[in-house]
Order: C-alpha cells, then sequence, then structure tokens
C-alpha cells in the first residue's frame, strides 16, 4: 500500500517513520492518525528531540498539550522521540562494535580497554554486540 503524503507540509509518513520497522509502521500511523496528529507534527517533534514539547510540558500551563492536540497526541509524540533515540543508539553501538572490532585486529583487548576507559571483558562485549539492523542514514533535524 503506498504511503501518501501530508499534503500541508510535503512530509510522508514513510518519511518520519522511517526508524520504524517496516512491519509497524502502519500500526503507528493508525495511532497517530486516530490521535488527529500529522506527520508534519511527527516530522517536528523528531526533528527537535522533543525540546518543545519538553518546555511545554514543564511550562506550568494547565493547557500546555493542548496545541499539539492534547495529552493523548503528546504521549504518542513523546514515545515516538523515544522510538527515534532507541534506534538511533542501536545505531551508535553497531558502530561502535564494528570500530572495536577493527581495533581488536591490530591492538591487544588490554590496550583497547585502556583507551576506551572500558574494561577488557566489556572491550570484547562491544565487539560481539554489533547488531545486523537496518538503519537510518540521516537523524531527522540534520540539513541534508
Amino acid at each position: 500500500m503506498p504511503v501518501r503524503s501530508d499534503s500541508r507540509a510535503g512530509t510522508s509518513w514513510e518519511t518520519v517513520l522511517e526508524h520504524r520497522p517496516a512491519e509497524t509502521r502502519q500500526a503507528v500511523r493508525e495511532r497517530f492518525e486516530s490521535a488527529g496528529v500529522t506527520a508534519e507534527q511527527v516530522g517536528a517533534a523528531l526533528a527537535d528531540s522533543g525540546d518543545e514539547l519538553y518546555g511545554a510540558a514543564l511550562s506550568g500551563a494547565a493547557d500546555w498539550a493542548a496545541p499539539y492536540g492534547g495529552p493523548l497526541a503528546v504521549a504518542l509524540l513523546a514515545a515516538e522521540v523515544g522510538a527515534l533515540t532507541a534506534h538511533l543508539t542501536s545505531r551508535s553501538s553497531r558502530v561502535r562494535g564494528l570500530a572495536v572490532d577493527t581495533l581488536l585486529g591490530d591492538y591487544s583487548a588490554v590496550a583497547v580497554a585502556g583507551r576506551l576507559g572500558v574494561s577488557r571483558q566489556k572491550v570484547y562485549e562491544i565487539a560481539r554486540a554489533h547488531s545486523t539492523g537496518e538503519f537510518i542514514r540521516r537523524a531527522p533535524g540534520r540539513l541534508p
């Protein structure tokens, strides 16, 4: 099923949910749409890493969630920021694991551990832990 773009901003659901596994994107999209949240709103929350939502939540205003569509919309947006953060953490772990694995080809685990500030056992754990998942190439909010 082709993904329609949010015509108001040209932001597609496929783009803003790119960090989600393909098989879960439709269900996530439906949750957002049922709460009245647009792809543009999701894209904005991801682009600023939830900074605006956080500021609003801490504002003390009684109706702080209203501009975002209410508490349900805010909860969904905040969860999506968390999902992106988890994705980026996994991506950075993969990069770190590949780098450490390469370092172990040239240096001892003790030497690598000393340079990284971790234990020798942790070096082996890092080198083994790099996942093989698919990751987004660019984080939202970054200029092309």
